[in-house]
């Protein structure tokens, strides 16, 4: 079958591996559709993901497609099922390693709530706590809304590890998919006023369309006039970048007890924190790697604003390509001019 590879760091090729075989708890998957994810995928390509350093490695992991194959014990997939969230982590091939290996033309998927019900979900029985959010999606749905799931479940999941809630007036860095989700989940979930920062006049745009407050480029004055008039009010800043600058800059942005609310995997080793810019008691929340339990729950609800009109696909893709066309899509996600990349199979 086909695999997209990282042969070394920023060299991306198309690689012929063998088809997996799917173990007992476990279906597999042929993809139908595939998305970039501006982060993690990123990061591995450029070879700054943390703990990563093993090349060449199959990439990817944010994927849907069709069961046509099931182990013998895996009983809650069953052929011709959507599924989303397959991977390749143990590659047959010892050339490869495993970037998650999304990308490839088949995939596996584990059935998490048998190896529960079986009293097997553990590492020595062959079981990874990814299985909890491979999940049969419900045809009522299209495929690409099936594959942005991959990074909606995410976002929907960390509002729990963020303590968001209703009312809550919140100020995002960074419109890319992630970014806008936390806008556009936030309006659904009722928090307060949202307000958004992008150098990017299109992606500014996305986030007013999808209800933010207002959107401002990093050096507007009303944005400066804006930080002056609300500082020490905001209750939560949600950094969707990753740097150590934002970091710092929102300590006095925040109110008594706030939160700085980090999301993604910061790619240096060490950060400073001025923490005499902000009040005595503030929260600093990293979220590197997601709460599986949320993610897998957040699914249900994502679905239901789905099918009732009020969360599309079509607010996020920019771009789509051939997974074939994998390095000319990757050279354009790096201008950051691109919101979601979709493949097609």
């Amino acid at each position: 079958m086909f695999a997209v590879a990282v042969t070394e760091p920023n060299a991306l090729q198309i690689v012929n591996v063998p088809v997996p075989t799917p173990g007992p708890y476990q279906a597999r998957v042929k993809t139908e559709a595939a998305c970039l994810c501006n982060m993690t995928d990123r990061k591995l390509v450029q070879g700054t993901f943390p703990g990563v350093d093993q090349y060449p490695l199959l990439l990817g992991h944010e994927t849907v497609g069709i069961v046509d194959a099931v182990g013998e014990k895996a009983r809650h997939f069953k052929v011709g099922d959507r599924v989303v969230g397959g991977l390749v982590l143990n590659t047959t091939d010892p050339t490869y390693s495993s970037g998650w290996g999304g990308f490839c033309e088949y995939t596996l998927a584990g059935d998490h709530q048998a190896m529960v019900e079986d009293g097997v979900a553990t590492p020595e029985h062959g079981w990874f706590e990814v299985y909890e959010i491979m999940r049969v999606v419900p045809k009522t749905i299209s495929v690409e809304d099936a594959v942005m799931l991959c990074t909606w479940r995410e976002v929907y999941g960390a509002f729990g590890d963020f303590n968001l809630k209703a009312g809550d007036n919140i100020l995002i860095y960074g419109l890319g998919p992630v970014g806008l989700s936390f806008a556009k989940f936030g309006r659904l979930l009722g928090l307060g006023e949202i307000y958004c920062v992008d150098r990017w006049p299109q992606k500014r745009q996305k986030a007013i369309d999808m209800g933010a407050t207002a959107a401002f480029a990093p050096d507007d004055p009303a944005l400066k006039a804006l930080l002056d008039q609300r500082k020490g009010r905001f209750d939560a800043v949600i950094d969707a970048v990753g740097k150590e600058s934002i970091i710092n800059d929102s300590l006095p942005l925040i109110k008594m007890g706030g939160s700085i609310c980090v999301y993604g995997v910061i790619d240096t080793p060490v950060i400073h924190l001025q923490k005499e810019r902000g009040s005595y008691n503030f929260n600093l929340l990293i979220h590197q790697w997601p709460t599986r339990s949320r993610e897998h729950d957040a699914q249900e609800p994502l679905v239901e604003w789905i099918v009732d009109g009020k969360l599309s696909y079509k607010e996020f893709m920019s771009a789509e390509f051939p997974i074939q066309s994998i390095s000319e899509a990757y050279a354009l996600s790096t201008t950051s001019q691109t919101t979601k990349i979709l493949f097609r199979y």
